[in-house]
């Protein structure tokens, strides 16, 4: 009996190893990567390349804000595409990585050290204080909405904080957007369904990535760092769907209608979209030119779909979609627009249409 236990604890411990770092892909080189806009102020100093993509709102550089040579601000160009396209690959992998230890409702700032591995958080997290990460890496944190620091809080990498430079092999993926305190000293990157908010001192050693909304920084020292891994398979896939979302918030009277058919479903971006918002009276119209799938249930089958694409001069939009089953009751939908005049409505469920997702075509 002695004997097992020895073995099962030896398996248990072992499987804190199996964590896997994604790769970045073309976005390894970047510090900052917004969807919709990066809006920086005060004199923050980005040492990596910086994006936007679908939309083009850059703000703030090159003044007073500054990205250091040989770094470039790629805004609503190929290079962003690709960027976006592959991040939205690496938060996929890391959403999908197995949990090894569920730290929901506690403070990162007082489970004392942690050992490579993944740890996940079925709603928001919260760190107070300092988190210290030991070993050789990578360590995962998955997240299912939030992720907020307190003011001074801090990540420590084998002891080392944000000044001793960039600890590459932590990933943060967060459900929804990350907000860092100010005064923050944080390591890892920080890939963001939604958004993410730097606030006043807050300095970043890994990067910032926001894939449907976006990054907004006050004062901060932002550095990339390649994250080595394997990367993933994109997949293909064809989604359409049309119907109805509650505006402006889920529980609204107001309405918006949808309609989209995305991908191909032999690979590749091709389709369209179309949203009303029967409140405001905004109107947005145009093609798809990406979609990826950025998470699975345990059977493989996807789970979430991020597309996007442009809707006219200086207009672009990303969506998140998700199939529940017939008769697409449960199907959800959100959408992030940036234009003249934007939209942000969070993922919700549908209050009328359907969702469906189609599988790869020979």
């Amino acid at each position: 009996m002695k004997k097992l236990l020895l073995v099962i604890s030896m398996l248990s411990t072992g499987s804190l190893c199996w964590a896997q770092a994604p790769s970045l892909g073309s976005a390894a080189s970047f510090a900052v990567l917004g969807s919709s806009t990066v809006t920086c102020t005060g004199l923050s100093l980005i040492t990596g390349d910086l994006g936007v993509s679908p939309g083009s709102a850059v703000t703030g550089f090159p003044a007073p804000c500054t990205v250091v040579i040989p770094g470039a601000i790629h805004a609503a160009d190929a290079v962003a595409l690709q960027a976006h396209h592959d991040a939205a690959l690496a938060y996929a992998a890391l959403v999908a990585d197995t949990c090894n230890t569920n730290l929901t409702g506690q403070d990162l700032g007082t489970v004392g050290t942690l050992t490579s591995g993944v740890y996940c958080f079925n709603s928001s997290a919260e760190l107070t204080g300092t988190l210290n990460l030991t070993g050789a890496g990578p360590w995962i944190f998955q997240i299912g909405s939030t992720l907020t620091t307190a003011s001074n809080s801090s990540v420590l990498v084998n002891g080392n904080g944000f000044s001793a430079g960039c600890a590459p092999g932590v990933f943060w993926a967060v459900g929804s957007s990350a907000t860092l305190g100010t005064g923050t000293q944080f390591q890892g990157i920080i890939l963001a369904l939604i958004s993410d908010t730097v606030t006043t001192g807050a300095n970043v050693s890994g990067g910032l990535f926001a894939l449907t909304g976006a990054v907004t920084l006050d004062t901060n020292l932002v550095n990339a760092c390649s994250a080595g891994g394997t990367t993933p398979a994109a997949g293909t896939i064809k989604v359409t769907g049309g119907g109805q979302i509650q505006v402006p918030d889920p529980n609204s009277p107001g309405t918006a209608s949808f309609g989209f058919n995305a991908g191909t479903g032999n690979g590749g971006g091709g389709g369209h979209f179309n949203y009303v918002n029967h409140v405001n009276g905004l109107h947005f119209d145009g093609p798809v030119t990406d979609i990826v799938v950025i998470a699975f249930y345990p059977n493989g089958s996807p789970k979430t779909v991020l597309f996007s694409g442009t809707c006219g001069v200086g207009c672009a939009f990303s969506v998140t979609v998700e199939d529940h089953g017939e008769p697409g009751t449960s199907d959800q939908f959100g959408v992030t627009v940036t234009a003249a005049v934007s939209e942000v409505r969070s993922q919700r469920v549908i209050s009328s249409g359907n969702i469906q997702f189609h599988p790869p075509q020979p």
